[in-house]
């Protein structure tokens, strides 16, 4: 799938905890690299722990901070740019759309009335199935949004990137390509008590990284090579190996 190499962009990134710590840095270096206008927000309502010095892309100096502001902050000025970020889980619907909605600029400056649409790009890099549902239903409704999705165990994990354009799916989301994480019946982080919260799923920092590594790799062919050849990708850092996934074409009837 070929993609526009010129139009204004705006990546939201829900996440940024182990995935996202590592993949923000190189994002807004290739953002920082591009000659157009663009902005990266990021959400997350969790603050640094000790527990997350070990795993996660954080310092002493962050304890107790915001991790969406620490990493916001961070490399936004190491780079020039504005540092947009929202220090809250996205839990409700209606605010991720407001979000990820596509904001329309001037084509030709004589001509306020000729627009048109920024690319939009979701990526998540949640804990949580019942964020992912939410990132799918919202994806499911969008007109034109990338949602690029990615998750991982202790020595294995996936990303995948659903793409949809005109209102019709062209690359399936993390919801279609793996249908148990709609079935799942997880809460949102906020929903949890203190004692669930500190409970997580073991996740190794090797694994954090390679799929930071294929998140970035899915972002640099978007907007650097204005494609994308392969829509998902699973990973295990015992092989150390990113396999495609490669799923059967449908056969169009003719019109």
């Amino acid at each position: 799938m070929r993609l526009s190499l010129d139009k204004p962009m705006k990546i939201t990134i829900l996440g940024a905890g182990g995935t996202g710590g590592y993949a923000i840095p190189h994002l807004y270096r290739i953002l920082y690299a591009l000659e157009r206008p663009v902005k990266i927000i990021i959400a997350d309502g969790d603050t640094v722990e000790e527990k997350n010095l070990f795993r996660q892309n954080f310092i002493d100096t962050d304890l107790g901070r915001n991790k969406a502001q620490v990493l916001a902050e961070r490399y936004a000025a190491a780079f020039g740019m504005e540092a947009l970020y929202i220090p809250e889980y996205i839990e409700d619907e209606a605010k991720l759309e407001a979000l990820v909605k596509p904001d329309r600029y001037q084509v030709d400056p004589y001509n306020y009335y000729k627009r048109a649409e920024e690319l939009s790009i979701l990526i998540g890099c949640v804990d949580n199935n019942r964020s992912r549902r939410l990132c799918h239903q919202v994806f499911k409704k969008a007109g034109n949004l990338i949602y690029i999705d990615s998750g991982n165990g202790e020595y294995t994990g996936q990303v995948v990137c659903g793409v949809r354009r005109g209102g019709r799916t062209y690359y399936r989301s993390i919801g279609d390509t793996y249908p148990d994480v709609l079935m799942d019946t997880d809460r949102f982080p906020t929903e949890l008590s203190c004692a669930e919260a500190a409970v997580s799923a073991p996740q190794s920092i090797a694994a954090n990284i390679m799929a930071a590594a294929a998140v970035v790799s899915f972002i640099y062919n978007i907007l650097i090579l204005g494609c994308i050849d392969v829509s998902s990708v699973t990973f295990s850092t015992k092989t150390v190996k990113i396999k495609p996934v490669i799923t059967k074409k449908r056969k169009r009837k003719a019109a």
